[in-house]
């Protein structure tokens, strides 16, 4: 009761408001959020200068970038989305932490070490170096704001759904205002340089909430094998004492884990053990298809889900430009290393949330929006207050400021990406060449809370979705439109203006147009239900595109190109070197001198 007294006191909420908090999870909550304030406002008063708010002076060491990279990563999608969806889907959902730690492998090999010796402060900044052409990074600067604004989604769904679940009596869009304007203010103060020291805090904050939780619900309730065997069910090709000796250990599995019954809901078993489960198959089923019929829908959604991921990592603008904040290509790529390492590692944890979950918290599934699967990492730990303390509400809480800490250092990050875009390219790139450095740091905080204001209305109208699936659209916008750029341009040097241009437009605005489709359709804005049923291969194109929308672009970029290969630039060679030389040849340039002045400030 005294610390809900206090925290009346200090944030001017009644406390017959507090009455249904569980003040643990209240005041690990509130820390969390405290020290992020803090943390933000004591690196903001370090941040002078255009480098420090776009690139954080350049200076990054390789362990705290790795550290601040992988916090901006792991995103409630990663912490919260991926549990919810392997309690909801089972096996299918598995692709998702596997690819979003496998794309790093293609930022390692193909793309951190050039961009960071071409050494521009955004993405828009290598399309006009790369092909000089201010035009094109009019067409950059869209995707960057295009992209951001898909991912921003999930993050506010992370922070309505958790504030959701602090305050029983809260409406989920109260949630998302107070969290977006926290993480909008501590942007405007400190840009890149005032939120990669709470990036990287946060990283090690998660790590402790996602991980520790884990071993102790396993400790109590049964390790991850146990529950997994708890919904196992025999060959259909056993013999038939082999199939008896396996409901038994089922049987008795489930005993161990102390299983409760499904509910209406609940996937059966057998859908949730599948390779393709209720995930992949979801638009087939919805036609009526049989299960063998079913299986190249499910082929064609699990390769364009793998694409879009993969892919979509190596062209998101937002983790992209953290590679301009490391000294050199080569630190750049160190940094990508420890990445996969880091991120790696945690993606170990939610898969088991959502596994425990299924058997011990199976009522989830009845669930929606705020309330259904997604909530699982921060709800599970809570039943350890059946076997009497106070433990599962302190490790509740530690969840809680872990999904804090996984939202704001996400939504922190794209938003200096989509600032920095309009600031540094719209108005100091386009509108006016000319204005000085004060100028545009002025525009920066601008920007901020204009853009801050748009993701919290987007925000409140997503509750109905899954996280994790919102996330998945905007890596397939992503791989459609900045991966091919990226790799094109960097990899092959008769790539030209028009069809770098056309490429990332034809394939871009496709996976735009479509995922714009299927939410306005998933969320009853238009009624769809009877096309999607007839047409379930153009539901599934539409849901995840990547499949044709990646090649789509490519080709278009080959094929410009080669009908345009007389506009090529006529320092491709030095170009090319530039992006390839090891850094001890002396070729590495910054490629936006005016703000190296400006540095000194």
């Amino acid at each position: 009761m005294q610390t809900l007294t206090f925290f009346s006191a200090f944030s001017g909420l009644p406390v017959a408001f507090l009455g249904n908090v569980d003040p643990w999870i209240l005041a690990f909550s509130f820390i969390t959020v405290v020290v992020t304030i803090w943390m933000g406002f004591a690196a903001a008063r370090t941040s002078r200068t255009a480098s420090d708010f776009f690139v954080a002076g350049r200076s990054v060491s390789v362990g705290w970038n790795a550290s601040a990279i992988s916090g901006e990563y792991l995103s409630a999608a990663s912490f919260m989305g991926v549990a919810g969806m392997v309690m909801s889907s089972g096996y299918d959902a598995l692709w998702y932490p596997v690819c979003y730690a496998c794309g790093y492998l293609f930022l390692l090999l193909f793309i951190a070490g050039p961009l960071r010796r071409f050494g521009a402060y955004t993405i828009p900044d290598f399309a006009e170096g790369r092909f000089d052409s201010p035009l094109f990074r009019k067409i950059a600067v869209c995707f960057v704001l295009f992209i951001g604004f898909f991912y921003t989604m999930p993050q506010m769904k992370g922070a309505g759904t958790t504030l959701a679940y602090i305050f029983p009596g809260m409406h989920y869009s109260i949630g998302v205002i107070l969290v977006g304007a926290v993480i909008t203010l501590n942007v405007a103060l400190g840009g890149m340089k005032g939120i990669t020291l709470v990036q990287a805090f946060q990283y090690w904050a998660k790590m402790f909430a996602i991980s520790v939780p884990v071993f102790v619900l396993m400790s109590v309730y049964g390790f991850y094998g146990t529950h997994l065997g708890a919904n196992s069910l025999p060959s259909r090709s056993a013999s038939p004492a082999a199939a008896i000796s396996s409901l038994a250990e089922t049987a008795q599995a489930a005993h161990d884990v102390n299983r409760k019954a499904l509910v209406e809901k609940a996937p059966t078993d057998a859908g949730w053990l599948a390779p393709f489960g209720p995930l992949t198959t979801k638009a087939a089923k919805a036609a009526g298809l049989s299960q063998e019929q079913a299986r190249p829908y499910s082929l064609i959604y699990t390769y364009s889900l793998i694409i879009a991921l993969v892919c979509g990592t190596a062209g998101l603008p937002h983790i992209l430009v953290r590679f301009y904040t490391n000294p050199d290509g080569a630190a750049a790529k160190r940094t990508t290393m420890w990445v996969m390492i880091l991120i790696g590692v945690f993606y170990v944890f939610p898969p088991i949330f959502g596994v425990l979950g299924r058997n011990l918290l199976p009522e989830l599934y009845a669930g929606a929006g705020a309330k259904g699967t997604d909530k699982i990492v921060l709800e599970l730990p809570r039943i350890l207050n059946e076997r009497g303390g106070v433990w599962g509400s302190v490790l509740s809480g530690i969840t809680c400021a872990g999904a804090f800490a996984a939202f704001m250092s996400t939504f922190s990050g794209l938003l200096v990406s989509m600032t920095g875009a309009v600031a540094h390219d719209i108005y100091g790139r386009i509108l006016r060449p000319k204005a000085t450095p004060e100028q545009r740091l002025r525009m920066f905080k601008f920007a901020a809370i204009g853009i801050g204001g748009i993701s919290i209305l987007l925000g409140c109208q997503v509750e109905a979705l899954q996280i994790n699936f919102m996330v998945g659209q905007a890596f397939a916008i992503a791989a459609a439109s900045y991966f091919p750029l990226l790799f094109m341009s960097v990899w092959w040097r008769g790539m030209t203006m028009k069809g770098a241009a056309v490429g990332m437009l034809g394939g871009g605005i496709a996976a735009l147009f479509c995922t714009t489709i299927i939410n306005v359709s998933d969320l009853k804005m238009i009624n769809m239900a009877a096309f999607w049923t007839a047409n379930p291969l153009i539901r599934i194109l539409c849901e995840q595109p990547a499949i044709w929308t990646v090649p789509l672009a490519i080709i278009l970029m080959i094929v410009v190109s080669k009908a345009t290969a007389s506009d090529a630039p006529s320092d491709i060679r030095m170009k090319m070197l530039v992006l390839h030389a090891p850094e001890k040849l002396g070729l590495k340039q910054e490629y936006i001198q005016e703000h190296q002045v400006g540095a000194g400030h």
